[in-house]
């Protein structure tokens, strides 16, 4: 049976080869959309994806508006009825060059708001033994944050809305420059991916009885180190970093999971092995 699937950010890198990965994989008459904020980049990934063969589609939209968001989970909705495959892989990067403080608004609007925006439009649009996956990284465990702060992340009492309050006062503390002050790690990121994972978590637990009845999973991603523009600036070794179409391959298991295989619902999953939450 044909499937329709989404990836977001997905004009360069990770993204860029899970639509060719998915193009390639889905059976005949299957619809994958190449989702892209920047419509030249994306009309550019869609015709090299093309010129290979494969028969992606495109979707313009950014992550950081809700009208955007809305409007093609709108267009998907009266075009197909539902959705097989949601991979949230949209990120703003983090840049050297540039104090943490000046950056982190936009960063935490894209993937955490974005992350938040994707699941409420895009959550209710799933089909029987469809997949809703969140592409954060390792760094998404509670082991990586002060303990003082784990309450906050807490997915058996925090609703989706309430991890968006604690990334907004956040995103305060680190312009105001008192975010260590408060017990966070220096680094942005850190915060960023462990709210993603709560977020999935949260939005798990909301849906686990009806998953379990109609075999859809929600779960997080960690592809691994992945030899990209965003990454090769953070390491002076990438002898061990993976190429895009490999991580995607490696990732994309979690798609062809059975659907009576629960084990990666509510999960944080790297190379097909779960990372602990705590």
């Amino acid at each position: 049976m044909s499937k329709i699937a989404l990836v977001t950010g997905a004009n360069q890198g990770l993204g860029y080869a899970m639509v060719a990965r998915l193009c390639q994989d889905l059976p005949a008459g299957s619809t994958v959309y190449l989702a892209a904020r920047d419509q030249e980049r994306g009309e550019a990934a869609v015709a090299s994806l093309r010129e290979q063969g494969l028969q992606p589609s495109l979707a313009r939209l950014d992550v950081t508006d809700d009208a955007s968001v809305q409007a093609l989970a709108e267009t998907v909705a009266r075009r197909h009825g539902g959705i097989d495959i949601v991979l949230s892989n949209a990120a703003a990067r983090i840049v050297k060059d540039r104090p943490q403080a000046a950056q982190v608004r936009t960063f935490i609007d894209t993937n955490n708001h974005g992350t938040y925006r994707m699941i409420r439009a895009f959550g209710p649009l799933l089909r029987d033994g469809g997949r809703l996956l969140i592409v954060a990284s390792a760094f998404g465990s509670l082991s990586k944050l002060d303990p003082r702060l784990h309450h906050l992340f807490d997915p058996a009492a925090r609703s989706l809305e309430d991890i968006e309050r604690v990334m907004d006062e956040y995103v305060e503390l680190v312009e105001r420059g008192e975010a260590e002050a408060h017990h966070w790690p220096a680094w942005i990121n850190i915060p960023s991916k462990i709210a993603q994972v709560a977020s999935m978590k949260v939005y798990a637990r909301q849906r686990q009885d009806e998953a379990a009845q109609r075999g859809f999973v929600i779960a997080a991603l960690c592809p691994g180190l992945v030899d990209t523009d965003a990454s090769r600036p953070w390491f002076d070794d990438m002898s061990s970093a993976q190429s895009p179409a490999d991580a995607a391959k490696n990732a994309l298991w979690v798609c062809t999971q059975p659907a009576e295989s629960p084990r990666v619902y509510g999960e944080l999953v790297q190379h097909r092995r779960i990372i602990p939450w705590v």
